[in-house]
């Protein structure tokens, strides 16, 4: 049982460190996520101002097959860890009746902030199932730190308790037994 607690106590340390690194990660990405999503907001306010609401509804968006995403998992005590990307392949898109730079930099910012998107989504889902193992690891070691460990040690105060009152049976059994003819 100590075997198990120290085991539990070293795991709880590994994936809190693997938590950090994972919430650097995170932050680093939220950031490119952010800046993505900033110019995203930038340029479809701009190519708003030249299509308006309507024109910018028609314009034509790229095709759904034109997106593919990447995953590379590996495991870490039992805990899947993902590791995601987009890849967006130059596809022929229809030609807008009224094209303009403005919702090409729009087109190209949003398929940005998607590739942008997908990483920070896999770093958000380690970082939750990270924290969720840690939690159930955590209560385990408590368990048998603050439970378990206490009544085995009282158990084996009790068995203590036991074998030397039978030690001290059997001594005065044989003592008495010794004197006898």
């Amino acid at each position: 049982m100590r075997e198990g607690y120290v085991f539990l106590d070293e795991k709880c340390l590994l994936l809190a460190a693997e938590m950090t690194a994972q919430l650097k990660r995170h932050d680093l990405l939220w950031a490119v996520f952010r800046e993505c999503q900033r110019e995203a907001r930038l340029r479809l306010e701009a190519a708003l101002l030249r299509h308006g609401l309507d024109g910018l509804a028609v314009y034509p968006a790229p095709a759904a097959q034109a997106s593919e995403a990447h995953r590379r998992q590996v495991s870490l005590l039992g805990v899947t860890l993902v590791r995601a990307d987009a890849e967006f392949n130059p596809v022929a898109v229809a030609a807008a009746v009224f094209p303009s730079p403005e919702a090409e930099a729009c087109r190209a910012a949003f398929l940005a902030l998607v590739a942008a998107a997908v990483p920070l989504a896999a770093s958000r889902s380690n970082l939750l199932r990270l924290h969720r193992e840690y939690r159930r690891t955590l209560r385990r070691a408590s368990a048998i730190h603050d439970v378990v460990l206490p009544e085995i040690d009282l158990a084996f105060g009790d068995i203590e308790v036991h074998l030397d009152e039978m030690e001290r049976e059997e001594a005065l059994w044989i003592r008495a037994n010794r004197n006898r003819p």
